[in-house]
């Protein structure tokens, strides 16, 4: 979807436009007509949301505490200022908790009341995270409700759930996947996952070489 409004054109042709984006440029341009947002304060907040937050901004912090063992120490230690040091904050970010994934547990996050999300380090909320059954099942089922998410962990792994709330904001430090110790901090950032840093998925793994696997000969 486009977001440029330098000349506040809402003229539109064809197809290029689903049903519920031209929906949506109806209604901000029937908002701005009657003065009631600002165009280019619009911008600011869209641009803020493409670029500057969501799950990559997550990625770099967990990625940094994969590589960092002084910052991974100080973001469990103090999640707000030591993801500051990487520029990422702000709304919604203002005291964050990090929690970390071990072999012996596994961390979940939820909000039970609405759907409070540390949005300045993952973006805006998935549907699912803001939906009645998984804020209620994942206290009463979390292990149930990883394996809907396709995480099955052994039984004898914790499975821990916090609570977010507006005043504190959680979010997971998943394990570092094997067999990635060649890698930069920009490519480890590749494998961090949304759902990973929720506590519903788990990092990715780097891809097998061709020569891991048989090859396969052509009929």
């Amino acid at each position: 979807m486009s977001h440029d409004h330098a000349h506040h054109d809402h003229q539109h042709h064809g197809s290029d436009l689903s049903p519920v984006e031209a929906r949506v440029r109806a209604l901000e341009s029937l908002l701005t007509e009657k003065g009631y947002i600002d165009p280019a304060a619009l911008d600011a907040l869209v641009e803020l949301y493409e670029t500057k937050v969501g799950p990559h901004a997550g990625a770099r912090v967990v990625a940094r505490a994969w590589v960092d063992p002084g910052f991974r120490a100080r973001l469990l230690s103090d999640a707000t200022p030591a993801i500051a040091e990487l520029g990422i904050g702000g709304r919604g970010g203002e005291h964050m908790v990090v929690v970390e994934n071990t072999s012996e547990t596994h961390n979940l996050v939820v909000c039970t009341l609405c759907s409070c999300y540390p949005w300045p380090v993952l973006g805006l909320p998935p549907v699912w995270y803001k939906a009645p059954p998984y804020r209620a099942r994942a206290v009463i089922d979390p292990r149930g409700v990883l394996a809907e998410f396709g995480v099955r962990l052994p039984d004898t792994t914790r499975i821990v759930v916090w609570d977010s709330t507006a005043e504190t904001r959680y979010m997971v430090l998943p394990m570092r996947p094997a067999g990635t110790e060649g890698l930069s901090e920009e490519d480890l950032a590749a494998l961090v996952t949304r759902d990973a840093m929720i506590g519903t998925g788990l990092p990715g793994s780097v891809p097998a070489s061709p020569l891991d696997s048989p090859l396969e000969m052509p009929a």
